[in-house]
């Protein structure tokens, strides 16, 4: 037995002295954890204007020489504002730990400084005169890469009112910010719920494809463009009302850009270039009300496509949609909401709209009075809050509490806890929503039956509860304690299929039998059709969903 313990210990020993080509592959850094200029690990992550995430001395010494490297996807970055990523900081340091990496240490000014003055020799005579116009004028930004991933293409879209009128509403109506559905397919998984509707719409409430403007602008009036589009003289003209001096004239190429782009997919692909945004950007402070309300419209036409949501975007938007929720027109704030909402859907966007500093504004946003602008907002911090990142911000900035008390006086309810079901989904949040009495208030809402769209309430509060039992010592208590169980029996023999799914992993939970589910992973639970998201009309009326689109 000696011998052979001995024996072991040595092939044990060698095992250890020697990694495997996979532990080696493994060690080596993952790429966005370089920084794209030096090539290294980055100490010190900042996120720019454009959306990319570069070293913070890189970007320094890009500044201080001039430069504007082009990137690997050709395209070119907007230093103009950055932003530190404690979010990636945080998972290289976690990264070096677990790898036994040594941490990043801090750059060396002259050696970037070589790096960069080597680039700047063979970078493209493009490049270089871009770089020299966009260091004499700081508002010109360029897009980055066009999208990996969005919704889907064409989805389809039955429209109804005229929700992007091109003069002032004198009554305000609304509509759904979508007249779609998104069906989830749970086909997969065995166990899982049926198919789920959801609300996930995928135009905001301020587009529509028809205007009722009776205004300043005749219904008559068609734009042959459309037929004949001839799309680069249109945006010569466009381009050159907008840089006018002359307010008429920027309100005139505005409303001209609005109606091109209001129908037609194509023409919102064409005329959504680094030339036309450049112009309309400078037209988002203005304190003429058809102006603003004008420019960001148009903004939400062109957002409509994914291939423009990541270029809108990295063209440096995201703070200028940030300052009209914070202080523009009220209807210019509407249609920032529903910008930001449409730009959210981009999974590549999702990190940049919550560095950039969406969130809180959005927050503010759910209590105005424009129930619109409420609808986009909701909905936009829904896609917000499907990344962990953006999850740990809302929880810092006290978005628990506030949302318990908005479902709880029910306000968005059926909104709103989609968003808590996501913040769930992580540690902080579900520790925030249980000392926040969450437990209480969901079990109150579900005796109470729910309110208005009950079903649909019933079964996300369902949800929201089954979310926060999940690794939990302290739900089982809580849970008992707001008599949680009388009511989940009552879903279990009265619900639908999915309400009754969760209600009954709780109260197995709960009576001690979960052990057998331990390894179950509850957000592919939730995915797969644990959280009710039927599609709304502005009203809070229930849709059904014959027109669906997967998203």
């Amino acid at each position: 037995m000696g011998g052979n313990g001995k024996r072991r210990w040595k092939i044990s020993f060698y095992s250890r002295s020697k990694p495997t080509q996979t532990q080696q592959q493994q060690q080596q850094p993952p790429k966005e954890f370089l920084c794209p200029i030096s090539g290294s690990l980055m100490f010190d992550p900042v996120v720019v204007s454009s959306g990319q995430t570069f070293e913070r001395l890189s970007v320094q010494v890009c500044h201080d020489l001039g430069f504007i490297p082009t990137l690997q996807d050709n395209s070119l970055p907007d230093f103009t504002t950055v932003i530190p990523n404690l979010a990636i900081k945080t998972t290289i340091q976690n990264w070096c730990d677990s790898s036994g990496t040594q941490h990043p240490p801090a750059p060396d000014y002259s050696s970037l400084e070589e790096i960069i003055r080597e680039k700047m020799k063979f970078s493209s005579p493009s490049a270089s005169s871009l770089s020299k116009s966009m260091q004499l004028s700081p508002d010109i930004r360029v897009s980055e890469r066009e999208l990996l991933k969005a919704v889907a293409e064409n989805p389809p879209v039955l429209f109804s009112h005229a929700n992007t009128e091109l003069t002032h509403r004198v009554n305000h109506f609304y509509s759904s910010s979508s007249e779609e559905s998104v069906i989830v397919n749970t086909a997969a998984t065995p166990s899982a719920s049926p198919p789920t509707p959801l609300p996930l719409a995928t135009r905001p409430a301020c587009y529509s494809s028809t205007s009722s403007s009776s205004n300043s602008i005749a219904e008559s009036e068609t734009l042959t463009v459309t037929e004949n589009p001839k799309l680069s003289r249109e945006e010569d003209e466009i381009v050159e009302k907008l840089k006018s001096l002359d307010v008429r004239d920027q309100e005139q190429g505005l409303i001209s850009l609005r109606k091109i782009t209001r129908t037609k997919e194509e023409t919102r692909v064409s005329l959504c270039t680094p030339r036309l945004l450049s112009a309309l950007r400078t037209l988002f402070p203005s304190r003429y009300f058809s102006v603003q309300t004008n420019a960001i419209a148009s903004l939400v036409n062109l957002s409509l496509e994914k291939v423009n949501k990541v270029k809108i975007v990295r063209s440096g938007f995201i703070p200028l949609l940030i300052d009209v929720l914070k202080g523009g027109f009220d209807e210019a704030q509407e249609h920032a909401a529903g910008a930001l909402f449409s730009l959210a859907l981009e999974d590549e966007n999702k990190m940049a709209i919550g560095v950039l500093g969406a969130l809180q504004p959005l927050m503010h946003m759910l209590r105005a009075e424009s129930e619109r602008a409420r609808h986009d907002s909701s909905l936009a911090l829904y896609h917000l809050s499907l990344i962990q990142s953006n999850r740990v911000k809302l929880v810092k900035l006290g978005a628990v509490s506030m949302l318990l008390s908005m479902v709880k006086s029910g306000d968005l309810a059926s909104r709103l806890l989609l968003v808590l079901c996501n913040l769930a989904a992580c540690n902080e949040g579900r520790s925030a929503m249980l000392d926040a009495n969450a437990v209480a208030i969901l079990v109150g809402i579900l005796r109470e039956g729910g309110g208005g769209d009950s079903e649909v309430i019933r079964e996300n509060c369902v949800a929201a509860l089954f979310a926060l039992s999940h690794g939990s010592m302290r739900f089982k208590g809580l849970a008992k304690e707001a008599r949680a169980v009388e009511v989940l029996r009552e879903i279990d023999e009265r619900g639908n299929n999915r309400a009754r799914e969760k209600a009954k992993r709780i109260l197995m939970m709960m009576k001690g039998r979960d052990e057998e589910d331990e390894d179950i992973c509850w957000e592919e639970v939730l995915e797969s059709g644990g959280i009710s998201r039927t599609r709304y009309r502005a009203g809070g009326r229930n849709l059904p969903g014959p027109n669906s689109t997967n998203f």
